[in-house]
């Protein structure tokens, strides 16, 4: 089998658990994945730190935007920018200003000056359908943020953020461009 093929046929196996676990499995999970990254030394000393905006069932991670907010860390969130595909870093103040963006997915109107450059972060998260035991990802297949990773300074921590399930033994197929995160956290 083709390795787009077996890449696709994970995907479509994950993304059909994570759609059919319930809400309050979802929430569970969320909650203490969550408590997992409050524990995280790399979250605790980071001042600026890029979280993915969760839909369609991924982890939760507006209790955590909220939560950061609340400790006066900077956040910062992807402003998709389609025509290129790339992911532009925005600083927000509020998960109030978020907005539907690009592909249905919660994202901040363009404003020039709440741009970062990813050489700001102290820390990222990072979704993936799927992440193996030596923390390569396996995204949706639109490149987002394979690009996105790939021009993140390697000094930047990387965290993948992901339900029990979503841990597979191996992503086939991996590109020079893949690079893995520096920690998974699960529930």
């Amino acid at each position: 089998m083709a390795v787009q093929t077996i890449k696709q046929a994970i995907r479509q196996k994950i993304l059909d658990l994570i759609h059919h676990q319930t809400e309050e499995d979802a929430c569970r999970k969320s909650q203490a994945i969550f408590t997992k990254l409050l524990e995280l030394k790399v979250f605790q000393k980071a001042n600026t730190i890029l979280f993915y905006c969760s839909f369609n069932g991924e982890v939760n991670t507006f209790p955590m935007m909220e939560k950061a907010i609340g400790l006066k860390k900077r956040v910062a969130v992807p402003f998709i920018k389609k025509e290129t595909k790339q992911i532009i870093v925005m600083l927000i103040e509020s998960i109030e200003e978020l907005v539907p963006g690009s592909y249905g997915i919660p994202e901040p109107r363009y404003d020039a000056a709440r741009v970062l450059r990813s050489a700001d972060l102290d820390l990222a998260l990072v979704p993936g359908v799927a992440f193996d035991k030596a923390n390569n990802r396996l995204g949706r297949g639109a490149g987002y943020y394979d690009r996105f990773l790939s021009e993140l300074p390697s000094t930047i921590p990387t965290v993948g953020l992901v339900y029990d399930f979503q841990l597979v033994s191996d992503i086939p197929g991996l590109e020079p461009h893949d690079r893995p995160v520096t920690q998974v956290l699960t529930n």
